[in-house]
């Protein structure tokens, strides 16, 4: 053997020792918080494996402590589902709504003493819901909450985060799992940040949570590794779930430790419902002594065979709650109060307040509900106020100050003629909200065309807002399907729309009349259906005319409407003007399409990725119609791929496609595969 090779076989040696040795520091330091070495002594470690890596560089590998940084800037970021579906939490905001909760599970499960059930008590963080994917013990994905389903890949910068590890603290790690964890910015760390960026004339961060997420989701993962993050572990995934090894969430939390990933120490096993609301009660005792921000705690069911009992309704677990601490409060002056108009014309007083900081978020505007409201609150303008942050989102006025009251503070009443068009304002017997009556009302009018043109709805880019209110006040529509006549002769008179923006916008508009129906449903602002009921009704009935005349027995049927959805569905085609306005919709040639999926198909049951540029379509569209004829689109290439789909520019994806022998096409193939 020659010198050379004895040279490089002694430098892989020692470069091994010294990742073993940094890992084990940073596990050290950053998640047990029990440094061995000096900062001088880590650094001098760090050097030397910095130097021999660069003198042997075909021994640097993905998992090195050295490469936490050094991706490139990203443009944008890919999509990738998660192993497992990221669920959502229902929300409690008092005892009684936990104590309900423990009775649910256990009538379900059939036990009747409250001491028979174990739960575990963790803060719920507030900060960034990711999951991390670990194969065979080694980080290879990053992703974002996302929608549940599917988030953003954020590998590059996640690398950077010194207490999320590389490579697993386990000899015999799963071949596949999935660590869900909690990125946040502590308290003294977000304070330093935003001190720099002040005193560099940048604009500071809201809060902490923001903090995060914006440092977590930058282009530049070298921008990502200067912000001081942290990662808290709660959750595993592993291949073949939902079955599990564990037997508990805290023997699951127990192996999350001795992984080496980081959990929070403020996390308790506890018996009943009892001791559950005992341990929130600490936690809350403690929320601004401990070095980070949780807005509650969260609740969960211990036993996991009791877990899969249990199940899920829509995206959130029937084992789990999230019982959140009273929002924060601020001081302030109500200095008017105005009244906003809605879509449906109800009224709602909005409380104009001198600018004040709650719970991290400037505030100046809160709701007051209704006049009820109003009187039962006693809130006069010209009083001083307690504004919060009702479930830490809407601005709400809490409670007035009466000491503080001042002589020339006065009443407020809601006013019989709407702000918006002068039309009389009732309030029907028995209702605590206050209505305009007149239907052609401008603010209604604006509001349902919003929502109509949304993303959500019929995705009309370049309609909202001004341009809305001008085509109102100009009297070209008056109801969504005037939007369908418009020309570009008509746009350009408006105020700030140009020959290009005009044709723009009515080209927009043109695309539109091609939608799915759970979206026309969606768009037709029906009370108490959104995106997931209209979906649930376009795909159980097939058309918008099919709900016309359909019974309330026909709509109480189906297993996810109840009687007071299915009562508002039947109440809004049970009105002539709504009719006139759907058939209105039709006539001017918009086609809502059901999403049907056809199972004869190459593509039936199989898992497709694409990589690379697609030039006949966008990739969007493409998955679209994958999974229109039964396939699944996929983000990642994993050994249950069937089928690449790989355009100029593919990279890594195509790369693990061959190793694993998929199936490789290219974009012809697959567009001839879509006609077969």
């Amino acid at each position: 053997m020659s010198e050379k090779r004895r040279s490089d076989g002694r430098a892989a040696e020692r470069i091994d020792e010294l990742r073993r040795q940094i890992q084990r520091h940073d596990y050290l330091y950053y998640v047990l918080d029990q440094p061995e070495i000096s900062d001088a002594e880590y650094d001098r470690l760090f050097r030397e494996l910095q130097n021999l890596e660069a003198d042997n560089p075909d021994l640097i590998t993905a998992d090195s402590p050295t490469q936490r940084v050094g991706a490139p800037p990203s443009e944008r970021f890919e999509k990738a589902r998660h192993l497992a579906p990221m669920l959502s939490l229902q929300n409690a905001f008092d005892e009684s709504e936990v104590k309900a909760f423990d009775q649910r599970v256990r009538k379900f499960l059939g036990i009747s003493s409250e001491k028979g059930l174990s739960y575990v008590v963790e803060p719920k963080l507030d900060g960034l819901a990711c999951s991390f994917r670990y194969e065979r013990g080694r980080l290879v994905r990053a992703t974002t909450r996302g929608d549940g389903e599917t988030g953003e890949v954020v590998t590059a910068n996640a690398r950077t985060m010194k207490a999320l590890p590389l490579v697993l603290r386990d000899r015999e790690p799963p071949r596949l799992l999935e660590a869900r964890g909690e990125v946040l910015m502590h308290r003294r760390d977000f304070e330093g940040l935003n001190k720099q960026r002040e005193e560099a004339g940048e604009r500071v961060f809201a809060n902490p949570r923001n903090a995060a997420a914006g440092s977590l989701r930058q282009l530049d993962p070298g921008i990502t590794g200067k912000r001081p993050l942290d990662v808290f572990f709660y959750d595993l995934v592993e291949e073949g779930w939902p079955e599990s090894r564990f037997e508990s969430q805290w023997e699951k939390l127990e192996e999350i430790r001795s992984m080496g990933l980081k959990t929070t120490p403020l996390s308790r096993r506890v018996n009943g419902i009892g001791e559950a609301l005992t341990q929130y009660q600490e936690l809350l005792d403690s929320r601004h002594e401990v070095s980070f921000e949780m807005d509650g705690a969260v609740i969960k069911l211990d036993d996991l065979d009791h877990q899969r009992r249990l199940g899920s309704v829509a995206r959130s677990p029937r084992w789990a709650l999230a019982f959140k601490f009273p929002p924060e409060e601020a001081l302030t002056e109500v200095k008017d109060i105005a009244v906003q108009v809605g879509r449906t014309g109800i009224l709602t007083p909005v409380a104009k307040l001198r600018t004040v900081v709650v719970g991290g978020v400037r505030v100046s505007n809160a709701s007051l509900h209704n006049q009820d409201e109003i009187d039962r609150k006693d809130v006069r303008i010209g009083d001083y106020v307690y504004v919060h942050r009702a479930g830490d989102v809407i601005p709400q006025v809490l409670r007035v100050v009466r000491e503080k009251r001042p002589d020339r503070a006065r009443r407020f009443h809601m006013p019989t003629s709407c702000p918006r068009c002068g039309g009389e304002v009732v309030r029907e017997s028995g209702e605590v909200a206050h209505r305009c009556r007149n239907v052609s009302c401008p603010a209604q009018l604006q509001g349902r065309l919003e929502h109509f043109a949304s993303r959500t709805g019929m995705d009309i880019d370049g309609l909202a807002g001004r341009t809305i209110e001008q085509l109102i006040e100009s009297g070209l529509v008056r109801e969504p399907a005037d939007l369908y006549r418009l020309r570009v002769a008509d746009l350009e008179r408006m105020e700030r729309m140009g020959a290009k923006s005009a044709s723009n916008l009515v080209n927009a508009i043109e695309r539109s009349k091609r939608v799915s129906l759970r979206k026309f449903i969606h768009a037709l602002g029906i009370r108490h259906v959104g995106e997931h009921v209209a979906g649930v009704l376009a795909r159980r009935f097939g058309s918008v005319q099919a709900l016309f005349d359909l019974p309330i027995e026909d709509l109480t049927s189906v297993r996810e409407i109840g009687p007071e959805v299915a009562g508002s569905v039947r109440s809004f085609f049970d009105s002539p003007q709504n009719r006139r306005a759907v058939e209105g919709l039709l006539e001017v040639g918009v086609s809502p399409e059901p999403e049907q999926v056809s199972r004869d198909t190459p593509f039936a049951d199989k898992t497709v990725v694409f990589t690379g540029a697609l030039e006949k379509m966008t990739r969007d569209e493409a998955k679209a119609e994958v999974e229109r004829r039964g396939g699944r689109a996929s983000g990642t290439v994993s050994r249950k791929t069937d089928l690449v789909v790989a355009g100029p520019g593919a990279g890594g994806k195509l790369s693990t496609a061959r190793r694993y022998g998929i199936e490789i096409v290219d974009e012809e193939t697959f567009l001839s595969m879509l006609g077969g």
